[in-house]
């Protein structure tokens, strides 16, 4: 062990002046100007213009890039599982709608109306497509069969593809 008896010799710690506090320069007087934002190359362009369209149209917006989506599908006889997603989106996306707006005034707007019957509508096709997908190798095209017949099913999707490009419009004519 070393000797740190003859080379040691403790810190002599110093005394610590206390910090004095030093008021600001005539920090509330009204002589003294203080730096407006404006000036200030801080403050230059935070302050955003609010959105004038209202929370109703921005909601509805919303829904036109769906709504093509689910109709490109259906012109391209796209795949049934895809068109399935996409209409189960649609139709969260409308259920978030009727309950934001359900006994408000926007709920006897004419976009709203159509966008609930057409989510009645596109659950109905997509629910008639997913059986037709599972049952149809199984059933005659009797009377118990005749709904999942691929010429019913189209027939089905060509009013819903009606049905999506007037609402469509509807909702662009809303804007």
């Amino acid at each position: 062990m070393p000797d740190l008896g003859r080379n040691y010799q403790p810190v002599k710690e110093g005394k610590k002046a206390p910090i004095e506090a030093r008021p600001a320069k005539d920090f509330n007087s009204e002589n003294e100007m203080k730096p407006v934002p404006r000036d200030n190359p801080a403050f230059v362009n935070i302050i955003l213009k609010s959105d004038k369209t209202s929370q109703y149209v921005n909601d509805i917006n919303e829904f036109i890039p769906m709504l093509e989506d689910i109709f490109d599908l259906i012109e391209n006889n796209g795949n049934v599982q895809i068109f399935n997603a996409k209409v189960y989106y649609f139709n969260k996306n409308a259920d978030f709608l009727r309950d934001k707006y359900l006994n408000k005034p926007e709920s006897q707007f004419v976009s709203y109306k159509r966008l609930m019957e057409l989510s009645t509508h596109a659950r109905s096709i997509a629910l008639l497509r997913s059986e037709a997908e599972k049952y149809n190798p199984y059933l005659a095209y009797g009377s118990a069969g005749y709904i999942y017949n691929p010429n019913n099913i189209q027939e089905q999707l060509g009013y819903l593809k009606t049905e999506i490009e007037q609402t469509i419009l509807i909702l662009k004519e809303s804007n």
